[in-house]
């Protein structure tokens, strides 16, 4: 569904060139859902601006539904849908009438387009607002009608970058329904970016964790965990001398990816520790070692994050401010500024503004 090599963008910043997607080659197939993981400034969204045309890559290839996305970018267009992080909708228009004006520009009938566009709205709790103008919407009202426009031609492969932005927990809730719907039902493949490590975590069969322009690790949520850090546990003890037979119980109990001891207590990180803990308790006792208290604490992919880059995924790199494309005009050029939301004429074309609209 998506193949790139090598795919690199960019820019003059500043008097200075900003390199801010370096040499990803990645691989989706039908019906993942993967997330791309990473602070702010890490090239998620650069990354996704150029699988859906929006810019050109500097060098390297990406293949999109089977289609190149510098060579044949309406091909990629028609098959994919693409909600960014900017308001997409018209501001004069009613929700309603940008619904089905967004689903005649794919093709559908005024019929199929009017059933699409009343299934999302009420998905996404907005079916009370069908006949609000758009501008009269809150900003979280907004984000979701984004949300509804894009999928409502069923696309193949749908991307969203930094989906939640703007919801609040419930919405986020039934936006991550939808999104299993979508897939559960018509096996979309699903593309988004986040830097929200719960929604990776429960969204995605795949993150894909990207820092400073470059994939540092692509497994699942669950291998990435357990593969790279584990779980903490930290046993706590009335007696400091008892350390070294703690540290003995659980190197014999389990094969710990670290152990450190900070003064009384033991901390240890180890895949499955919930499980080991009882067993660990009974063994202590039987070993006459009294413990004060012992905790654990599941692994997050911020630990994961943590470990492969030194620092939390909270703390970010900063956003890259970027200038005009380095380079000359071309395979490196910016897109127009409001890129066609659809591969209909000009005249049938609804009036969405999202730099995503494909």
């Amino acid at each position: 569904m998506i193949r790139t090599r090598d795919l690199t963008r960019t820019f003059g910043a500043k008097d200075k060139v900003v390199q801010a997607v370096k040499g990803i080659t990645l691989d989706v197939e039908p019906g993942e859902v993967v997330a791309f993981l990473g602070p702010n400034g890490a090239g998620k969204s650069t990354t996704l601006r150029m699988l859906t045309t929006l810019l050109n890559p500097t060098s390297g290839s990406a293949e999109v539904a089977g289609f190149d996305v510098v060579k044949d970018p309406a091909a990629v267009r028609h098959r994919i849908g693409a909600i960014g992080q900017g308001n997409g909708a018209g501001q004069n228009q009613k929700v309603i009438d940008e619904m089905v004006g967004q689903g005649r520009a794919y093709g559908l009938t005024k019929s199929e387009s009017k059933a699409r566009a009343d299934e999302l709205l009420a998905g996404l709790d907005l079916s009370d607002l069908a006949d609000r103008v758009v501008q009269t919407l809150s900003g979280g009202q907004r984000r979701r009608l984004d949300v509804a426009l894009g999928m409502v031609h069923q696309p193949e492969l749908l991307f969203l970058d930094e989906p939640s932005t703007g919801l609040d927990p419930q919405n986020r809730a039934n936006l991550k329904d939808l999104i299993e719907k979508l897939h559960a039902e018509h096996g979309t493949t699903v593309v988004l970016t986040t830097h929200y490590m719960d929604e990776a975590d429960s969204l995605a069969d795949r993150v894909i964790v990207i820092d400073h322009g470059r994939i540092i690790a692509d497994d699942s949520p669950a291998r990435l965990r357990s593969g790279l850090v584990g779980d903490r546990l930290d046993v706590t003890l009335p007696d400091p001398t008892d350390v070294p037979r703690v540290v003995a119980a659980i190197e014999r109990m389990a094969t710990p990816l670290s152990v450190n001891v900070a003064g009384p207590t033991v901390q240890a990180r180890i895949d499955g520790a919930p499980q080991l803990v009882p067993q660990l308790m009974r063994v202590l006792d039987a070993d006459r070692v009294v413990v004060a208290a012992a905790e654990v604490a599941r692994a997050t992919l911020d630990d994961v994050f943590l470990h492969l880059t030194g620092r939390s995924l909270r703390e970010g790199s900063g956003p890259v401010d970027i200038g005009r494309p380095d380079g000359p005009a071309g395979p490196s050029s910016e897109p127009s500024p409001s890129p066609q939301p659809s591969p209909s004429t000009e005249s049938s074309q609804p009036s969405a503004r999202n730099e995503y609209a494909a």
